[in-house]
């Protein structure tokens, strides 16, 4: 089975990007060296990938990846920090 890669990246302004790649390499240098101009990452470089998560299953990837880019700035900290414990919590509204 193929392999999928979520993955998120802090960027020099201190924003995440997050992405879905099946070549965590070569998407990296694709981000790094600005390969694609009208990216997000584009005028944000230089990146620092910060995290990443392997899927053989690239339904559950693209879920994943979608979940993610829905999270707060202090929910994806968690995950990139490992603090899976605040993941919970962080998930819940505050009224």
């Amino acid at each position: 089975m193929k392999q999928s890669y979520v993955y998120i990246l802090k960027c020099s302004d201190e924003s995440y990007y997050t992405g879905i790649t099946s070549n965590l390499t070569k998407r990296l240098h694709e981000h790094k060296t600005g390969k694609h101009k009208e990216s997000y990452t584009y005028n944000r470089r230089p990146l620092t990938l910060v995290f990443y998560a392997e899927f053989t299953d690239i339904t559950l990837a693209i879920q994943t990846e979608k979940q993610i880019k829905k999270w707060s700035r202090a929910k994806k900290e968690a995950l990139i920090n490992e603090e899976f414990d605040k993941l919970p919590n962080l998930a819940k509204k505050k009224f």
